[in-house]
């Protein structure tokens, strides 16, 4: 059936006093009184705006990398003329804190890059340890934040982290096409320099320079007012909600969905507390076509099952519980579909086992 979007067409200006305010709701998600930045571009883009606009020669970066994304971002700095190391967790795992602390230790750095919780593989780095490695060291810290946003805290300003970059089309459940990244006064002094992009989407210092410094009114270039539309609803919603509430959902959902996968006898990919709240990553059974798996839990009502992305997730796939989903009946409808794929492959599956396990969680 075809969507009628007419209702979307001719949408009207976003008013240009709203931007800051929008600003001002995401520094409170974020725990920071530094400096927001409204990017009007998914995600991706603000993660490369922010490497484009630190790197050239004499900047040392210490980039950890436990997906792909950590690799694009050291990529990044690296065509910038920074002199970067990488220091790689085991594959689809989290990075140790003995590891960083050793990298830390062995040279000098001028940033540490991270990212917070990885909805590719369904891990999470521990952040606010190696936040606080880095603040002893004096290093600033910049933190992809994009997926946690929501379902993590992140808390800048208590952790130190200088730079945040976030989306909200993940634990947020609002639009993909529009993001935010937070700039703490350190971070601008090592920004400002006569070798950072100007004139372009990848400049902060354009956006410090037509948005902020002129009062934070209409921002530069032609913004997608729907964009900015659905963030603002996102934003009312989660405010309606709590924070910590919407925390405590993602956490119960995880909860349930780690239970039921243990009453299916399927192994849970990460233990506690090394695992995301976005989505819970399990380990497919051994004779089992990956492919053919993914297409029959797919075909059952409300599942949403794909596989890990990026080196080590071969033979993994992941139950989503994020944002919206992260919901009872969405952690119900994952399971019952994993169940039903689990016995057309032919392996026995419990789902009443599954259901009843899920439901103990959710005090039902």
């Amino acid at each position: 059936m075809r969507m009628d979007i007419s209702s979307l067409l001719d949408a009207p200006p976003y008013p240009a006093e709203r931007y800051g305010r929008l600003a001002d709701r995401l520094a409170l998600l974020l725990g920071t009184t530094n400096d927001v930045l409204l990017i009007q571009a998914e995600a991706v883009l603000a993660l490369e705006a922010v490497a484009t606009s630190i790197a050239r020669e004499g900047i040392r970066a210490l980039n950890i990398v436990t997906s792909p994304y950590g690799t694009w971002f050291g990529d990044w700095l690296t065509r910038g003329a920074a002199d970067v190391d990488n220091v790689c967790a085991p594959p689809a795992k989290p990075i140790t804190l003995e590891a960083v602390r050793r990298a830390l230790d062995k040279a000098d750095y001028d940033v540490l890059s991270i990212v917070h919780a990885e909805s590719a593989t369904g891990i999470l780095n521990p952040l606010p340890e190696i936040a606080a490695l880095a603040r002893q060291k004096g290093v600033l810290t910049i933190v992809d934040a994009v997926a946690s946003i929501g379902g993590h805290p992140v808390d800048v300003d208590r952790l130190g982290i200088d730079i945040a970059v976030v989306g909200p089309q993940k634990a947020l459940a609002g639009p993909a096409g529009v993001s935010a990244i937070s700039v703490s006064q350190r971070a601008w002094k090592i920004l400002d320099h006569d070798r950072a992009p100007t004139n372009s989407m990848l400049s902060l210092l354009d956006q410090k320079k037509l948005w902020l410094d002129c009062g934070r009114a209409a921002l530069p270039g032609t913004p997608a007012p729907l964009e900015f539309f659905a963030l603002e609803a996102a934003l009312d919603r989660i405010e309606a909600e709590g924070l910590p509430a919407v925390h405590r959902r993602h956490a119960q959902a995880t909860l349930a969905t780690r239970a039921a996968l243990e009453a299916l006898a399927t192994s849970a990919w990460v233990d506690v507390p090394d695992n995301s709240v976005l989505v819970t990553t399990a380990i497919l059974p051994d004779g089992i076509d990956r492919d053919t798996f993914l297409t029959a839990a797919n075909s059952k009502p409300g599942a949403d099952i794909t596989a890990g992305v990026g080196p080590g997730a071969e033979r993994l796939f992941r139950l989503n519980h994020t944002g919206r989903r992260a919901s009872e009946e969405a952690v119900r409808s994952n399971i019952a579909a994993v169940s039903a794929a689990l016995r057309q492959a032919g392996l026995p599956s419990d789902d009443e086992a599954g259901q009843l396990a899920l439901a103990s969680v959710y005090g039902a």
